[in-house]
């Protein structure tokens, strides 16, 4: 009982929203820091890689009301990431319906169009509906993580992509990421999938998340998310969303 503790626990902590460096930077801050998509801190982050499972270690398991009477995503799988098509001139905006409210962003391919080509093309693929929203940070860094169709912190749509616009808060160890920001969660460097996290209140973290777009509504409700706390899995004012949270339908559409 004690090895398979000690495993839990050492796959907890792989399982990094925002890699091992931050991890560091908690520790100084006294914050609290968690799991990232793919769950490895070296490998690809949430599930972006083709065999995401077999790459990365899981996160803490969802509670079970974070998936309670959640209806199944597609499941979708790619090998590869998808070709451009998206129009890098234009700007995106997104609409993401979820069972606490709607909350809207706008995507911005000038300054990551890869990043953002691709979550169209999930976006276009419904991908992301019936998807829970399977991390809430309430201390040491404020974001809503979501976009892990599996629900565990480990799943993606089975390809990874390179990491865009690094510097646009700044070039230091840590910057700030303001309140409003939409960038993407992972475990190391170029290992972007499906996995995203919404800023509501500003967070200090390395330079190391695409940032891809803002938040242009509802953050009132990210924030009545954030009020009802999380159910503290991963440590104090770190799980799931104690209110669970799933993504009914979100589209996009070019402005």
């Amino acid at each position: 009982m004690r090895v398979r503790a000690e495993k839990v626990r050492r796959a907890r902590r792989n399982a990094l929203i925002i890699g091992s460096s931050v991890l560091a930077v908690v520790v100084i801050a006294g914050g609290i820091w968690w799991g990232t998509d793919s769950g490895s801190k070296k490998k690809a982050v949430s599930a972006d890689k083709a065999t995401p499972a077999a790459s990365s270690a899981p996160s803490a398991a969802p509670s079970a009301t974070a998936t309670a009477a959640v209806p199944k995503n597609n499941g979708k799988q790619w090998k590869t990431a998808p070709a451009m098509t998206i129009d890098t001139s234009a700007k995106y905006n997104i609409t993401i319906k979820t069972n606490r409210g709607t909350v809207s962003l706008q995507l911005n391919p000038s300054v990551a169009p890869v990043t953002v080509n691709s979550f169209v093309f999930l976006t276009d693929q419904d991908y992301f509906n019936n998807v829970t929203c399977h991390r809430l940070t309430t201390s040491g860094i404020y974001v809503l993580q979501c976009g892990d169709p599996t629900g565990s912190g480990s799943g993606g749509p089975g390809y990874s992509f390179k990491d865009e616009n690094l510097k646009a808060f700044g070039s230091g160890s840590t910057v700030t990421y303001p309140a409003g920001t939409v960038a993407m969660a992972n475990s190391g460097a170029n290992t972007n999938g499906s996995q995203f996290f919404l800023v509501y209140k500003d967070s200090t973290l390395p330079p190391s998340y695409t940032p891809f777009g803002t938040i242009t509504g509802g953050m009132s409700v990210l924030n009545s998310i954030a009020a009802a706390g999380s159910d503290n899995s991963n440590g104090t004012g770190d799980g799931h969303p104690k209110e669970s949270v799933i993504m009914q339908t979100v589209t996009a559409a070019k402005v």
